[in-house]
């Protein structure tokens, strides 16, 4: 899809302004997975909570969004598959499944699919649309971390909301705000 078509498009995502190839797709889910990876090394503990505060939520996010559903999914799989392997990406330097903020990495993956789903249906386009995608991220790594935080390590589900979810949102609320500016600048600036 050259670039002219891809800004006609209303399907299309940011990752589609480029060139079209095997070789770009493979290499925009190594970006993804790498910027997601890097990301995770910006952690602040949070008093009380086995998870910390980190860039992974925002990166992964944006990685969806840009890549597409498809593309986005295949990043942070690969992001995830790495990490339980043995690759020290995950927050903190952490690797493998083992750890109580495990289920927020495959929440991870399941929001990059779908705010990358609504991106391509103009998801990231408008500051509005942009918010409400973000959201929709967002409330999906809640759906899968805090049952999952709970689970590994006996919290209750208040105890895991407590810990998992309430010391975050703040956090999120920032990451969603820059999100919002990023993503609809940017097409503004790739339509000029």
């Amino acid at each position: 899809m050259s670039t002219a078509t891809a800004l006609a498009h209303p399907r299309a995502v940011l990752a589609d302004l480029l060139p079209a190839s095997r070789v770009r797709d493979a290499a925009l889910v190594l970006g993804g997975a790498g910027l997601t990876g890097i990301a995770a090394q910006i952690a602040v503990p949070v008093p009380g909570s086995p998870v910390p505060v980190t860039g992974q939520t925002f990166a992964a996010l944006l990685v969806g969004t840009a890549l597409g559903a498809g593309r986005g999914f295949l990043a942070l799989a690969l992001y995830a598959l790495a990490g339980v392997a043995g690759v020290p990406w995950f927050a903190d330097g952490a690797s493998g499944a083992s750890m109580p903020s495990f289920g927020y990495v495959v929440g991870l993956l399941l929001a990059s699919a779908a705010v990358g789903a609504l991106a391509r249906r103009g998801g990231d386009r408008s500051v509005l649309r942009t918010a409400g995608t973000m959201l929709v991220g967002e409330a999906i790594v809640y759906a899968v971390g805090v049952p999952y935080l709970a689970l590994a390590t006996g919290m209750s589900a208040s105890a895991a909301i407590a810990a998992g979810l309430t010391p975050f949102l703040l956090g999120d609320a920032l990451k969603a705000a820059l999100a919002m500016g990023l993503l609809p600048t940017a097409w503004k600036l790739v339509k000029r």
